[in-house]
Order: C-alpha cells, then structure tokens, then sequence
C-alpha cells in the first residue's frame, strides 16, 4: 500500500469570470522512505500539490489518502491535528519569526502539542543537533546566513517527529554551496531517519539527491514515479 494515493485529484479556482484549474484530475502513488522532487514550468501546478498534501489546500475534486487517513475527509480542526503530527514543511524563504531565537522558532509547533517544557526542550535539542546547528540556538534569523535560516526552518519541520517533509523550493534563494549543505541534510533524512519527502524544485540539480522525479504541466502529471538514475 502506497504512503501517498492520489485519485482525480483536481483544484480549480475562480478569478472574476475565469476558472483556472493548476491541479487537473491527477492520479499519483508515492511509496513510504522515497525522496521525490516535482519539476515543471510554473504555473504547472507543483505548489498546488504541494499545498494539498500538506493540508494547506482543499482539493476541488478527487481523492488523498495518506497512510489510510482520507484527509480530503476530515472537517477543519482535524485537518489541523492530522497536519500538527504528519507534516513538516520547508518554506523557500524560511518563514522565521524574525523577534525568536532558533530555539524558540522550531520550539514554535510544539507548543500546539501540549507537551511538558523537559519534554520540548529535548525535541528541540535533537533537532538543533540533527540540523547541525546547535551552537546557533541562541541567534535570531538576522544574526544567521541564509542556509543557517533554512537548516532551522527544517529543524522546525522535524521536531514533531512527522513521517513526511514537504519542501517547496528549499535552495532557491541559497548559494550553491549552502543548496549543497540543505540538500545533503534532506537526503539525510530519508536516509537516517526514514523521511518520506516531496520537495517542488526548478533546479535540474538537485535531482541528484531524489530516487524519484516527477513531472508536471499544465496541472497533470507526465512523467509519472521514474526513478533517477545517478
């Protein structure tokens, strides 16, 4: 059984009179443990998908199943609670709280579970320590590079122990040896931990670190689980 089971998955939006469907009618099966980049133009509908498996979205039509769960099913709040402890999304530009430290931003999704302080604060220290930025605890999002941004953003995404990692364009405003660095910690985490990811990128390089690459336009898939052959 598939980890991700998409069928006639379709979103359409309104804009006056115009209907624009960025998502049309996808079918889609994705393994548990893959790492799998999604490639298109833009416009193509990768972040709409994106947006769907994290639960951010709704879909307009179709189904989406995750582990056996129909989250096209569930009302808001728990959509919300499935989101809390299976999803962890990695935002191109990072989406910090500028006024927190890195301890307090990936402290951030923990408060939502009613955890005790000891217990947070040994999810955060392990994250940190994942992420290979510990020493940096203490530092607000301006006192950090760009890639030290987003190794705490993935340390935020982690530190609920979710199954799959979303990532939407996590290089795209690094420098190449910084992607290089974000790249081989994601390629760590469905290595060392077991992370299902699913990471939207426009860069042809970063390939080399996913095992399947799939590729939309116009909302529908036309290279549907190929693996990458390194």
């Amino acid at each position: 059984m598939s980890l991700i089971e998409c069928r006639g998955l379709a979103r359409t939006y309104r804009r006056g009179p115009e209907e624009i469907t960025p998502l049309d009618e996808l079918d889609l099966d994705l393994e548990e443990g893959r790492f799998v980049a999604l490639m298109g133009p833009s416009g193509s509908g990768k972040t709409t998908l994106l947006n769907l498996l994290a639960g951010i979205d709704r879909p307009t039509r179709g189904s989406l199943v995750v582990d056996g769960v129909e989250v096209h099913r569930l009302s808001r709040s728990g959509l919300a609670r499935w989101r809390s402890r299976t999803i962890g999304y990695v935002f191109q530009l990072y989406n910090l709280v500028p006024v927190l430290t890195a301890y307090e931003n990936v402290e951030l999704p923990l408060l939502l579970h009613g955890l005790p302080r000891r217990e947070r604060h040994r999810r955060v220290a392990a994250a940190l320590e994942v992420v290979g930025i510990a020493d940096r605890r203490d530092h607000r999002p301006d006192q950090l590079s760009g890639g030290q941004e987003q190794r705490v953003a993935i340390a935020r995404a982690i530190v609920t122990d979710p199954p799959i990692v979303l990532a939407d364009e996590p290089t795209g405003d690094l420098d190449r040896e910084s992607a290089t660095t974000i790249m081989d910690l994601l390629k760590r985490l469905q290595e060392e931990l077991g992370r299902t990811i699913v990471m939207v990128t426009h860069d042809p390089r970063t390939t080399a670190w996913c095992d399947t690459l799939l590729h939309l336009e116009k909302g529908r898939l036309v290279e549907a689980d190929r693996e990458v052959v390194s």
